[in-house]
């Protein structure tokens, strides 16, 4: 692994009887270090999770390469990853509704519960969030965390630990659909075929999306989109001169008016598409933050009332993700192309495999 000035983790402090608790460290850019993790006591409303399943993000890969995401920055060691699965092995005094041996899907951020955004239910918005492996906040790539009881939930029987591990990226097209009203009436344009293009993708199509389009550069990528259902393909360009041209391409795949485009890249080019492939009236969801600034044009948008929508993470979705993934409504299984072990060599091999891009689209941990 490439060594990006690496920070040395403090591993003095942690018990003989933690040593068994090993994790991922992100160190410094490309370095990870399989090493001891601490864990904090067990509250009486917490619960410890033995990890068994865990798949790489893209915000993952973002801190793997460059030590940051947006305006999330890692300036200490840290535990990486936040998509995860696993089995309740010990539970606090005052949790009821979770019993050892459960298998449980792990929503990863917790929030303050006292601000007014999450009194009124925008919990993914609050400014104290503590969030798995997004910095300062130690993830779960580890043989075992501590988590709140009530953001762990009980896997249907047939639903494997792999699939719960998948209802986190899943929850981001989720909690888009239902920010955007999506249903059986509302065309959809993707930008982007992506791990969350292709989970929008899914949850449109379960929110009752009739035809749905999906556009990238990507031809491998589009093809797995065309694997999954969707309705058409379009392969674009990376220049943005090519904008107006391919609008009109999109919309006569589309063969009507598009009333929903979600973003999922977050480039210049894909927003402005997205804006002006819409009809007027209709939304578009930011949902991709590839670039922390855009230098787009809005004004034609807004002449025509084209209402933009940001999307940060998700609410209140697990349990329904969890019932798309009972039912069969939505199967997440052929998202998952790569797996690896625990190993320090199969730790890194994992994180340079996502950060190729290509055909690897979700890249999974079993522990």
């Amino acid at each position: 692994m490439a060594n990006g000035g690496e920070i040395k983790a403090d591993t003095c402090r942690y018990e003989e009887e933690e040593e068994k608790n090993i994790a991922a460290w992100l160190l410094g850019i490309k370095t990870l270090q399989l090493q001891p993790y601490h864990l904090p006591p067990l509250g009486p409303q917490d619960v410890k999770v033995r990890i068994k399943a865990l798949g790489i993000c893209g915000s993952d890969v973002h801190h793997f390469k460059t030590m940051r995401c947006a305006n999330f920055i890692v300036k200490k060691p840290m535990v990486i990853g936040h998509e995860c699965a696993g089995f309740i092995e010990e539970i606090g005094s005052e949790v009821k509704s979770l019993q050892v041996g459960d298998r449980v899907a792990m929503e990863p951020g917790i929030s303050c519960g006292r601000c007014s955004l999450c009194k009124t239910g925008s919990y993914n918005l609050c400014p104290e969030m503590k969030f798995f492996g997004s910095p300062p906040t130690n993830g779960s790539l580890a043989h075992k965390v501590v988590h709140p009881a009530n953001l762990c939930f009980k896997l249907p029987d047939n639903v494997s630990l792999e699939e719960g591990a998948m209802c986190e990226p899943l929850s981001v097209g989720v909690h888009a659909c239902r920010r955007a009203n999506v249903g059986p009436e509302t065309n959809i344009l993707i930008m982007g075929s992506g791990p969350i293009g292709l989970v929008t993708l899914l949850a449109a199509r379960a929110f009752g999306a009739p035809r749905i389009v999906i556009a990238d550069v990507d031809v491998q990528r589009l093809s797995i989109a065309k694997n999954l259902g969707v309705d058409e393909t379009i392969q674009v360009s990376t220049d943005i001169k090519d904008v107006a041209a391919e609008v009109i391409k999109i919309q006569n795949a589309m063969g009507s008016g598009i009333d929903v485009s979600f973003d999922c890249v977050g480039f210049d080019k894909t927003m402005s598409t997205a804006l002006n492939a819409t009809r007027s009236g209709g939304k578009v969801c930011l949902i991709g933050l590839a670039k922390s600034e855009m230098t787009i044009s809005l004004t034609p948008a807004a002449a025509r009332e084209v209402d933009v929508i940001g999307i940060f993470r998700y609410r209140n979705t697990w349990p329904l993700c969890l019932d798309f993934l009972k039912s069969g409504k939505i199967n997440v299984k052929p998202l998952i192309t790569h797996r690896f072990g625990f190993s320090q060599k199969e730790v890194e091999d994992a994180f340079e495999t996502s950060a190729q891009g290509g055909s690897a689209i979700k890249v999974m941990f079993n522990l």
